[in-house]
């Protein structure tokens, strides 16, 4: 009886494509490795025939958006592949999944992760940021899920991810469209009103909210009460039985980010400059200073 042999790998490009690691409506993520090199990649695969136009484009716009960023902080995409009715999108692997997966293997009661852990990783979120700034671009889709970690040793490095629903204003100063993720949706979208990039810095406040005291600043147990708990919301409030014991400067930032008017709510230069992401360097996982 011959031995069974192990099917070969499929094959895209230079490409051969393994494991599968992700998977939505009309798009597979599989694990890869660039032949020639040997090099890690992560190849996204979508399937055209299940798209609309409304999809299409925001493929059309994620392709265009990373192919002009290069950052460390930010997913980089390596190349595009069309065959036929697919189209896949090579992307810069990372082998340490995204944040919220992180904070759920990582973290302390309630998944918390210590200060100086958020402390480092707002930082670099906010380096990416910073491009996307420069560049005009507001992405509308922060979450820990869309935040992927690298990992080199101790050191782990955090880069912006999933792009499908960013939106370049280099042409204008307000976007419409009612888009992105209920519970880190930015008050001024859930109204329905035009936006700007400062509703990404609601979402990055409900990010280290959640990443430091384990909990979402707002829930619902459906859309229309989560927007009404949002929009109905008198101020932030921390957890009790912690409040005393997070530092100021944290409270204080996460108060001014997640700021239901977007003209009182801080802007990026704050952000970028504010005490907390200022205080001397933290190791990510012993809680001190280095």
């Amino acid at each position: 009886m011959e031995e069974e042999r192990a099917a070969p790998p499929r094959v895209v490009g230079e490409y051969e494509l393994g494991e599968m690691v992700g998977k939505g409506t009309f798009a597979e993520v599989f694990r890869a490795v660039h032949a020639p090199t040997g090099a890690r990649v992560a190849v996204k695969e979508i399937d055209r025939r299940r798209v609309d136009d409304h999809v299409r484009r925001g493929i059309l716009q994620e392709m265009s958006i990373l192919g002009s960023l290069s950052h460390p902080n930010i997913l980089r995409l390596i190349n595009t592949i069309e065959t036929g009715e697919k189209l896949f999108l090579v992307l810069e692997y990372c082998d340490g999944g995204d944040l919220e997966a992180y904070r759920q293997t990582h973290g302390g009661p309630r998944n918390r992760l210590p200060e100086a852990t958020a402390r480092d990783f707002a930082r670099q979120l906010a380096e990416g940021l910073k491009v996307l700034r420069g560049q005009r671009i507001v992405h509308r889709d922060l979450k820990p899920q869309n935040l992927l970690l690298s990992a080199d040793g101790d050191a782990i490095t955090l880069k912006i991810g999933d792009f499908g629903f960013a939106r370049s204003l280099m042409h204008e100063n307000l976007a419409a469209t009612f888009c992105g993720s209920p519970y880190y949706m930015a008050p001024e979208i859930w109204r329905g009103d035009k936006y700007d990039a400062k509703a990404d810095l609601w979402s990055v406040g409900v990010i280290l909210f959640q990443l430091v005291t384990g909990e979402l600043p707002f829930l619902g147990e459906n859309r229309v009460e989560l927007r009404e708990k949002v929009l109905s919301s008198s101020g932030l409030s921390f957890p009790p039985d912690i409040e005393a014991d997070l530092h100021p400067e944290f409270i204080d930032l996460c108060r001014r980010l997640i700021c239901l008017d977007p003209a009182e709510r801080m802007p990026f230069e704050e952000f970028f400059n504010h005490n907390f992401l200022a205080t001397a360097r933290y190791s990510c996982y012993s809680g001190g200073s280095v």
